[in-house]
């Protein structure tokens, strides 16, 4: 199997590696077009910022590359954000993928920002998951999150509910850190690389 993990400058990419490693894949960190577009998995991960990650996007054509791909596509943290329509981070229109607006918590009983650290999906729907995994704990690190839509496939609650993953089409995603939480998370990843 031809995985391939989208390079593009993002933060945390090493720790996507490491756990695909684990599952015994050699994974491809690439920003070539051919590469990607041969792959028969593409993972879209990242920790940075909506807007200069966008501009990189664009700079190297990878926006359009990646809304025309058409095997299944996993993006992960930020990768999920940017699959989204618009950002509240620096007010930045993104890929569009999923009909989804990505917001800046606004804590209400004095919640911390960023949300980091283990906490439970439910309602989970897609091939991502099992039933199993109902109420499992899983690794956050984010202070925007997206709201919940038609696409959500999984929810999660800090300050209010969020989509903790989304899914339409070939395209799947999740806020959640899959490759940080643990046989949880590669059985996630797992079940991504059989679909």
């Amino acid at each position: 199997m031809r995985v391939a993990v989208i390079d593009y400058n993002a933060g945390n990419t090493k720790s996507v590696y490491f756990a695909l490693d684990r599952l015994g894949i050699d994974a491809d960190f690439t920003r070539d077009h051919a590469i990607i577009e041969k792959a028969d998995k593409v993972i879209f991960p990242g920790v940075g910022e909506a807007s200069t990650t966008m501009a990189f996007l664009r700079d190297h054509k990878l926006d359009q590359l990646i809304c025309s791909l058409t095997q299944p596509v996993l993006g992960i943290c930020l990768g999920m954000q940017l699959l989204c329509k618009y950002s509240e981070e620096n007010n930045t229109e993104c890929l569009g993928i999923f009909d989804a607006q990505v917001k800046r918590f606004q804590p209400q009983n004095n919640e911390k920002v960023p949300h980091m650290g283990w906490n439970q999906i439910g309602a989970l729907k897609t091939p991502l998951f099992q039933s199993a995994q109902e109420n499992q704990h899983v690794y956050f690190v984010h202070s925007y999150y997206v709201e919940t839509t038609a696409d959500t496939s999984a929810t999660c609650h800090y300050v209010r509910d969020f989509s903790a993953a989304m899914c339409r089409d070939n395209f799947y995603a999740t806020q959640f850190h899959p490759e940080k939480s643990g046989p949880v998370g590669a059985e996630i990843l797992k079940q991504f690389l059989n679909i």
